[in-house]
Parts: structure tokens; C-alpha cells; sequence
């Protein structure tokens, strides 16, 4: 069957998207093969007591950062050799209560100062880079603000670096709060498929494996060696550790020591922290690639894996190009079924390849209590689905050169599911990208409404993963709003202006929900009335095509101008006049039209054909007349189905259908617009002490 150029396009789109996608994911069970054939017990040297600095980078962790402070001091080691770095940025709270607590643990005799360089430049990156200069001890520790180092972290860690090529120690991830709630537990799986599995695959090989930015001690000629912390992109401890190994250091990860951690437990913040991870990994991509590439000394496998990993973030977009391009495919009747004549079979890949290989993979980590964590794997991939929106508007930032701003991931001290977040300071209010998450959400619905009513129903429960993934973090964005002042106190009483923010927070909800239900009656009675009756004709031809009665074709034709004369009445078909004052075109092609797409000319082909079959009707059927009168009728009814296939995208774009959406776009981004006007509204009055 012939498929038109437009139809054509998108088709490769899908496959180019699903090809690349394919190969990541095969990628990812490679280095889970690799994973399993890695020893777990790494050699260790007795290198005694070393000098070691310990960074702890902070900016407004009035929450978390006395809890930081005390773990650290209370690490068993002597403090002569301890030297502690409290790397200040805040502009809040955390100031006074940081100096409070350092200014306790040097009256103890720890070797302790509040380090305040006076600006932010260079975020994260630049505070390190800073304390480097006056660093002069032989090892570097690093923790943020929500980790909490056991005691015996260092005498258990150091012990490693039993090579002297050996740069860097990366300690596993821990989470202390992971059955706080879904969301949490969603962040704590993914956070251990990637510890357990890529970076115990890459760990002490040939492999590129990057610093996780925190739970982890360097060699100080290590990081001076590499070129030191360089403030560029947004994921300096990547960026450093791969400098690292292209100067020959090896990056060596132990997954027996756990460093436990706090997991965002907002969805905003979960968000802000994909993002800038997302983001840094396609920054790092631009900046190191090049050099990997050119260089000698590093392994084709070592170079493939490097590539891989620091364009990874791109399967995101992809995932959207592949969202948005199936519905259009199976509106036009493309075949995408792995086996044309099975169609079972593609819903069985998509099985085997995803939750199929991730629960052999899961038993593999987790042994006996791998069903526990298996039950998180649905969370997990709806997680993934919804997310990205937000990781393929990073990509794009990271691409087109946006300016970097270095966003922190609050924390508020939650462990337990009796702490509370949402009365705290830092929360965020939901961004642009919910806006666009609500749209792919409603697109999404539109979808499975086609993949029914095009006989494709094997594909609703794939697009209905990734609608309910969209919809999840788009209603999760919007219900972990709050509009708290970050510089007032916990037990701070409301002002009027926040007050108002609450009311203006509550309606802009129930306006949002308006619009989406609106949003989805629209595109429900829009298809009910514009792309329903094609789909029917569709099938009404494809029984002419099938049969060889001529009362059965004639029942179908009869159908196909029934429906023929409910699309002729769509008003936003482009209508051409003769010289006659004749309608002589109706067509849903605005721009460039051709007669292919015109319903009249469709309309007086079903009817000379509906005049054929009368004929041939009285035709003796072992006649020959009777038989090239059939297959002209086929042929009609293969053309014809052709043309409807061309005329359907059409439909989906007309002018008023356009004008809706950009008006529904318009009432959402209106609602955002007050938002953030009273945002900034209190940002101001914080600035000024109001």
C-alpha cells in the first residue's frame, strides 16, 4: 500500500526514534551482563591514618545542614588529621545556624572553619574550586548537604586506594527516606539500577565511570592533575571525573559502602534535580566528547561507552517523537506490528524488553528480596514516562546553549513518614513544563481514542503507560505547589500577600482542571465528528476490497456516502466555486490543495462505483464481464481508500482546530502568567523584610 510523503516522513521518524531507543536499552543490559561477572570484593591496602580534607558544599540547608555537620565530626577518625570545610553560600538562616555549629565543634578541638567566599559564582563548582586553594591535605572528601556519613566511613573507604593510579572512590548511594512515598521510592529503584549496575559495570575496568558529586574521596593530585573543578556545565563531578581518566586515573566504585541520602520528596524538586542532571550530561557531551574521541590511550569500547552515557538523555525526546508520531501512523493505517499477521507478538516484545529484562535484572541485585522492589517497577516506569517532558526541555536547553543556572535540590530533613515538607521553606511552585506535560497528557488521551477506532488496540496499553505517566507528574507538579517564603521562620504566621497567593493558587487549579476537561471534550467530539467517519470509510472499503458479492459492496457504499455527506457538512472544508456559482471542491487541504483530497470528486466516485455494482449485479457471475467488473470496483475502492488516507492529517490541522488549541494554550499560560506575577510578588516583600 502506497503511503503518502507526509505519512512517509513520520514513519521514518518512528523507526529511526525506535532503532536509537533499542540500542540504548540493549546497552543498559550489556553492562547489566558486565555487572554480574565483576568481583564484589575489591583489594585494600593498610595506608594508615592520612591527611584528608572533607568539603561539604551548602547553600540555604537550614534543614539538614547541623545534621551534615554532626555526622561528619563524628566519623572515627583522628581529628588531627581530619581537616572539615564548610563551604557557605546560603543567604537565609543556614548562616547563623552553620557558624553557631562550627564555632561548638572547634571549641572541641575539630578542625573545623565556615568557609564564606562572598558570591556564588560558579555554584557548586566554584565553591569547591575555591576551597582547593588553600586544600593541602592528600585526600578529598566530598558530601552534600543531605547525605549522613556513617562513622566508619573513612576507615572503611580509604583503605581502596589500594593502586596508585586509583583517583577516585565513589561510595554507593543510600536512601534514607525511600518508603516515604511512591515518588521516593521510584527515585530510590532508578538510583539503584544505576549504582548496581552501571557503575559497578564500569567500576576498576577499561570503562569511563563518573563521580556521583557527593559519598565519595578523591586523591587531591588527582584532581589537580585533571585541571581542578572547571564551572562550565552543571555536572562538574562528571565533567572532572572523566578529565580524570583521560589522564590515566582509575575510578573505582564500592557498592558494600553506603552513604545514606535524602530523596527529594517534592515532585518540583525531583524534577529540578533531573533536569540538571539531563541538562549537565548533554553540556559534558559537547565539551569532552571531542577529546575522548582523539585520544590514544582510551579503548574503542572505553570511547563507545562514554558516548553513550553522556548522550543518554536523548532517548527522552525520542520517547516524545515516538509518542507523538503512533497516533498519526495508525490514523494512516501504517503497519507497525513486528509480525504483520501477529500482532500479539509486539506487545510481547515491548514486554521482554522492558519490565521482562528488568525483573531478571532486579533479582540479580537484590537476591531474595528482589519481589519487594519488584512491586516499585510499574511506579517506576510511569516515573520515567511522565518525566520526559522535563528531561527533553533540558536536553534542548543544553543544545541550543542556555545559559547555566546551577538550581539547588531542596531538602527538609524528611526520614520518616511523619515528616512534613509542605508548611516548610525552599518548596517550589510548578514550572512552564507542567503545561506542556498537560498537553502530551490530553494528546495522549486522543491517542488511545485512535488506536481503538484504527483497530489497533494492541497499542493503548503503550500509549496509555506514557499518558498516565504525563498526566501523574503533571497533577503531582500542580497538588506540591506552595507559595513559602524561603526567609521566614518555621512557626511564621501568613502575611495578606500570601494569603492571597493560596486563593490565587486554588483557583488557577480549578481553572486548570476546567481547561483540561474542556480541553478533552473538545478533542473527544472533534475526532467523534471530523476523523471518525474516515476512519469508518476506511474500513467500509477495506470490506469492498475484501468481497466479491455484489450486495455486500453495495451495502458498504451505501455506508460510505453516509458518511461521505456528515464530513461534507464540516464547515472548515476549503469550498472552490465554478463560473457557475458550483461548489466543484470541498477540501480539508488549505495550503496547496490537490484533487486527490477532494470529497466531492471522492463522493462521485463511490457513486459511479455504487452504479457499477448495479450493473454488474446483473451480470452472470462466471462471466468475464462480471470478474473485470469486480476488480475495477476493488481497484476504485484501493484508491479510494488512498485519497481518505491522505485527506485524514489534514483533518487533525484544520484552521479552527488550530485556533482551539492555541487558545487553550493561551487560558493555561494566562493562569501561569498570575502565578508567577504573585511569585515575584513575594519574592519582592522577602527581599524587602515585609
Amino acid at each position: 500500500m502506497a503511503i503518502n510523503p507526509f505519512t512517509m516522513f513520520i514513519f521514518d521518524l518512528f523507526i529511526i526514534s525506535a532503532i536509537i531507543i533499542i540500542a540504548y536499552t540493549c546497552n543498559f543490559y550489556y553492562l547489566a551482563f558486565l555487572s554480574r561477572k565483576r568481583k564484589d570484593v575489591l583489594p585494600t591496602i593498610d595506608l594508615g591514618t592520612p591527611s584528608i580534607t572533607i568539603q561539604l558544599p551548602i547553600y540555604n540547608e537550614k534543614y539538614v545542614a547541623k545534621r551534615l555537620v554532626d555526622a561528619v565530626c563524628n566519623m572515627d577518625y583522628p581529628k588531627e588529621k581530619m581537616s572539615i570545610m564548610v563551604l557557605d553560600d546560603s543567604d537565609d538562616e543556614t548562616v547563623e545556624l552553620v557558624k553557631n555549629v562550627v564555632n561548638d565543634y572547634k571549641e572541641q578541638g575539630f578542625l573545623i572553619e565556615h568557609v564564606r567566599r562572598g558570591t556564588r559564582d560558579g555554584y557548586k563548582a566554584g565553591a569547591l574550586k575555591h576551597a582547593m586553594q588553600t586544600t593541602d591535605s592528600e585526600f578529598v572528601a566530598i558530601f552534600d548537604a543531605d547525605f549522613i556519613p556513617p562513622t566508619w566511613f573513612l576507615k572503611r573507604a580509604i583503605p581502596h586506594f589500594s593502586k596508585s593510579n586509583i583517583g577516585l572512590i565513589q561510595c554507593r548511594w543510600g536512601h534514607v527516606n525511600e518508603n516515604y512515598s511512591t515518588i521516593t521510592q521510584a527515585q530510590a529503584l532508578a538510583l539503584d539500577f544505576h549504582f548496581l549496575i552501571e557503575q559497578k559495570a564500569k567500576s576498576n575496568s577499561h570503562l569511563f565511570m563518573n563521580f556521583n558529586g557527593t559519598a565519595g574521596i578523591w586523591k587531591r593530585e588527582c584532581i589537580e592533575d585533571a585541571g581542578g573543578w572547571h564551572t562550565a556545565t552543571l555536572v562538574e563531578d562528571l565533567d572532572l571525573s572523566y578529565r580524570a581518566q583521560m589522564k590515566g586515573w582509575k575510578c573505582v566504585f564500592l557498592p558494600d559502602i553506603v552513604v545514606d541520602a535524602e530523596l527529594p520528596a517534592q515532585m518540583n524538586a525531583a524534577k529540578r534535580q533531573q533536569f540538571r542532571w539531563a541538562k549537565g550530561s548533554i553540556q559534558c557531551a559537547v565539551k569532552l566528547l571531542f577529546d575522548i574521541t582523539v585520544k590514544r590511550k582510551v579503548a574503542v569500547e572505553a570511547k563507545i561507552q562514554a558516548f553513550i552515557q553522556l548522550t543518554r538523555h536523548i532517548v527522552f525526546p525520542l520517547m516524545l517523537i515516538q509518542f507523538l508520531a503512533l497516533p498519526i501512523l495508525l490514523a494512516g493505517q501504517v503497519n507497525l506490528y513486528v509480525i504483520s499477521f501477529l500482532p500479539v507478538i509486539t506487545i510481547a516484545v515491548y514486554l521482554v524488553m522492558g519490565p521482562g529484562a528488568y525483573l531478571v535484572i532486579m533479582q540479580g541485585m537484590y537476591h531474595k528480596s528482589w519481589k519487594s522492589k519488584a512491586k516499585i517497577l510499574p511506579a517506576l516506569l510511569v516515573y520515567n514516562a511522565g518525566l520526559s517532558v522535563n528531561n527533553t526541555v533540558a536536553v534542548f536547553d543544553a543544545v541550543l546553549g542556555k545559559k547555566n543556572e546551577f538550581l539547588r535540590t531542596p531538602k527538609y530533613g524528611i526520614i520518616t513518614k511523619d515528616d512534613d515538607w509542605r508548611d516548610k521553606a525552599y518548596n517550589l511552585p510548578f514550572s512552564q513544563t507542567t503545561l506542556l506535560e498537560i498537553f502530551f497528557g490530553v494528546y495522549g488521551i486522543m491517542a488511545i481514542f485512535i488506536s481503538i477506532f484504527s483497530n489497533n488496540p494492541i497499542f493503548v496499553p503503550i500509549i496509555g503507560l506514557q499518558t498516565v505517566g504525563f498526566f501523574y507528574i503533571a497533577y503531582m507538579s500542580l497538588s506540591h505547589t506552595r507559595f513559602q517564603r524561603n526567609k521566614s521562620s518555621d512557626n511564621h504566621v501568613m502575611t495578606k500577600n500570601e494569603k492571597m497567593a493560596k486563593i490565587i493558587y486554588k483557583l488557577s487549579m480549578i481553572g486548570i482542571i476546567g481547561i483540561i476537561v474542556f480541553g478533552g471534550f473538545m478533542a473527544i467530539t472533534g475526532y467523534n465528528t471530523d476523523i471518525y467517519p474516515l476512519d469508518r470509510m476506511r474500513g467500509h472499503l477495506d470490506g469492498i476490497i475484501g468481497s466479491s458479492d455484489p450486495a455486500a459492496i453495495r451495502a458498504h457504499l451505501v455506508a460510505i456516502q453516509e458518511d461521505l455527506n456528515i464530513v461534507m457538512e464540516n464547515p472548515n472544508l476549503l469550498e472552490t466555486t465554478n463560473t457557475n456559482g458550483e461548489v466543484i471542491s470541498k477540501n480539508p487541504v488549505w495550503v496547496f490543495p490537490t484533487d486527490s483530497t477532494n470529497f466531492i470528486r471522492i463522493q462521485n466516485d463511490v457513486n459511479f462505483m455504487l452504479t457499477g455494482v448495479e450493473k454488474i449485479s446483473a451480470v452472470p457471475k462466471d462471466s468475464s464481464a462480471y470478474h473485470t467488473g469486480m476488480m475495477d470496483v476493488s481497484d476504485r475502492a484501493l484508491q479510494l481508500r488512498i485519497n481518505i488516507m491522505d485527506a485524514t492529517p489534514y483533518m487533525y490541522v484544520s484552521a479552527p482546530n488550530v485556533l482551539y488549541s492555541v487558545i487553550w494554550v493561551v487560558a493555561i499560560l494566562a493562569i501561569f502568567t498570575a502565578l508567577k506575577r504573585k511569585k515575584e510578588q513575594l519574592k519582592e516583600a522577602d527581599e524587602l523584610g515585609v
